[in-house]
Order: C-alpha cells, then sequence, then structure tokens
C-alpha cells in the first residue's frame, strides 16, 4: 500500500529532474551564441592585421638595387630613346611643350604640318593666333599651348638671336618652359645630362622605392643623387619606356615584368603571366610605337600619320 502513492511522487519528481537537466544547457547554448556574436563583432572592429613591416633598406642597399634596376632596364630597352619626332632643337622644344596632357603620337602627327608653315622661331612668332590655334588643336589646350609657343618664339627670336639656348637657366625663362621641358632639350638636342620626371618617371621613382616625393623638383634631386650624371637622360628614357608599356599607372603588368624580382611594389598590378602579357602596350604588346619616324633600331612599328580631316558634305 506504501508503493501506491510513491509511484506518483517518482513520475512527478522526474520531470522536474529533466527540465532542471535541460535548464543549464539552454543557458550554456545561448552564452555560446552571445559569445561568439561579440567575438564576431568585436573583430569587424578590430583593425585589420597589417603584414610584417619590411626591413629598413640601407642607403647602400637601395644604391645598388637601383642600379640594377637600370642596368636591367638597359638591357630590356636597348633602344630607348626620346619618343618626339623632331630634326633640331627648335622642333624638339616645341613638340615637348604640345606633349603635355597629350601623347606623344598625337605630337608626332601634328607637328609635320605644323613644322611646314612655321619652321624656325621668326615663322612661329609671326603666325596670326587663330591661325596656330588650328594648327595644334588635336594635341589639346591649344589655346595655353598657342600662347606658349607665340611667347617662346618671340623670345628666341628676340633674345636668343633665333636660336634655342644650350643652358637650363636660360631656358626656363621661356615661356611654357619648366626643368622638365628643358631637361627633354638639352639631353636630346644639346647632350647635356639631365633627368626628365614626367607623369611616368615620377611614379616609377616612388613605386622602386627612389624617393617618396611628390614634387618634380625633389623627385629629380633624389634620384639625381643615385645614379651617376652620366646616366642621366637615357635612365629617364628607360624609365619613361617602362612606364608607358609595362609600370602602367592604374594596372601594372607585374607578372610580366623583367624587373619584380627588384621591386619592392611588386603585386600592386595583376601578376598572373598570362593575364599580365595583355596588358603590355606599344612594341612589347605587338601594337605601333609612338614615333611616325623612330631611330633605325627601334624594333616596333611605326606609329601612322594622322588621318585626313573628313571632307565636309
Amino acid at each position: 500500500m506504501n508503493d501506491t502513492p510513491e509511484k506518483p511522487t517518482a513520475a512527478k519528481k522526474a520531470p522536474a529532474k529533466r527540465t532542471t537537466a535541460k535548464a543549464p544547457a539552454k543557458k550554456t547554448a545561448a552564452k555560446a551564441v552571445a559569445t561568439k556574436t561579440t567575438a564576431k563583432a568585436a573583430a569587424e572592429k578590430a583593425p585589420a592585421k597589417k603584414a610584417p613591416a619590411r626591413k629598413p633598406e640601407s642607403r647602400t642597399a637601395l644604391v645598388r638595387r637601383a642600379r640594377r634596376i637600370n642596368r636591367e632596364l638597359a638591357e630590356l630597352y636597348p633602344y630607348a630613346h626620346p619618343e618626339l619626332d623632331f630634326t633640331n632643337s627648335f622642333e624638339l622644344l616645341v613638340a615637348t611643350v604640345l606633349s603635355a596632357q597629350t601623347t606623344d603620337m598625337r605630337v608626332n602627327q601634328t607637328t609635320p604640318r605644323l613644322f611646314a608653315v612655321a619652321p624656325t622661331p621668326e615663322d612661329m612668332a609671326a603666325l596670326p593666333p587663330e591661325e596656330l590655334e588650328e594648327l595644334i588643336r588635336p594635341t589639346g589646350f591649344f589655346r595655353a599651348k598657342t600662347k606658349s609657343l607665340l611667347g617662346l618664339s618671340a623670345a628666341l627670336r628676340d633674345r636668343f638671336g633665333g636660336e634655342v639656348p644650350g643652358r637650363l637657366e636660360d631656358l626656363v625663362t621661356l615661356p611654357g618652359v619648366g626643368r622638365k621641358t628643358a631637361n627633354v632639350v638639352l639631353g636630346n638636342a644639346f647632350g647635356v645630362p639631365g633627368i626628365t620626371v614626367d607623369t611616368h618617371f615620377g611614379r616609377l621613382a616612388r613605386r622602386f622605392g627612389w624617393t617618396t616625393q611628390e614634387d618634380a623638383d625633389k623627385v629629380e634631386a633624389d634620384v639625381a643623387a643615385i645614379f651617376p650624371k652620366s646616366e642621366w637622360t637615357m635612365l629617364s628614357h628607360r624609365v619613361v619606356f617602362h612606364g608607358r608599356r609595362v609600370c602602367h599607372s592604374r594596372k601594372p603588368a607585374c607578372g610580366a615584368c623583367p624587373i619584380a624580382p627588384l621591386c619592392p611594389s611588386y603585386g600592386e598590378g595583376e601578376t598572373d603571366p598570362e593575364k599580365a602579357r595583355k596588358l603590355l602596350k606599344y612594341e612589347l604588346g605587338g601594337q605601333p610605337g609612338q614615333r611616325l619616324k623612330p631611330p633605325a633600331d627601334y624594333p616596333g612599328q611605326p606609329a601612322p600619320p594622322m588621318a585626313p580631316p573628313a571632307a565636309a558634305s
């Protein structure tokens, strides 16, 4: 008789035990979810881990690496040259002024007609502005360039006897002529060494770790301190060639770059060799170069002349 009331008691206690056993499990699961959520939120807020810092490069190591890059570029571009067509210092000066904010190819397609009309500073200074504007219109910014060309032509006529001066301090006094233009003219028309810091040269100098400067004059000073003066002009051509063909601004062809092992910026662009090869330009990509009359040792195709204007209907 005592067993009869005890069974219900046991039955009632059993669920209580099960309930008691499940409660901690739910709390533990809830706590785990909360902990996981908190950890995830913390991870999202936490800054990403930075890659291990590169070992600082000594000045001696920098100079050695930079000069090796120059030697590698010399082997890659033994035919490096100024990519503007010219036959004398005045033509080179004018072409360099026109090359701002456009391609050398477009300048080369424009200047034959210009120099046929105005082959000397005296001839160009005598042109009506409207006529000169039409002659150089394809190069863009033609009004500002017309003002510079008329000003520098008049200055050459009046102050330098119609001749382009062979000194930096004289060249930079001409309208529209800065250090970059002056160094192009000095290095390629007069044989005076100079470093030409255009957008390509400045970009690569920073990617190569030769400088951290953005100002062209400061870039020039930093690079000049690394290389012997005798290399300045050809170094400029090689670096600009590489910047136009391989080490592009937006998508450099890292996977097709022969100097990648020497470049601290490797990986900024496409590293897959096949995809990178498709990014190569000019003669390396099987396309025409920029000069209508390239040097004899140039391995690519000459640029095409400008198409004649469409006839009015």
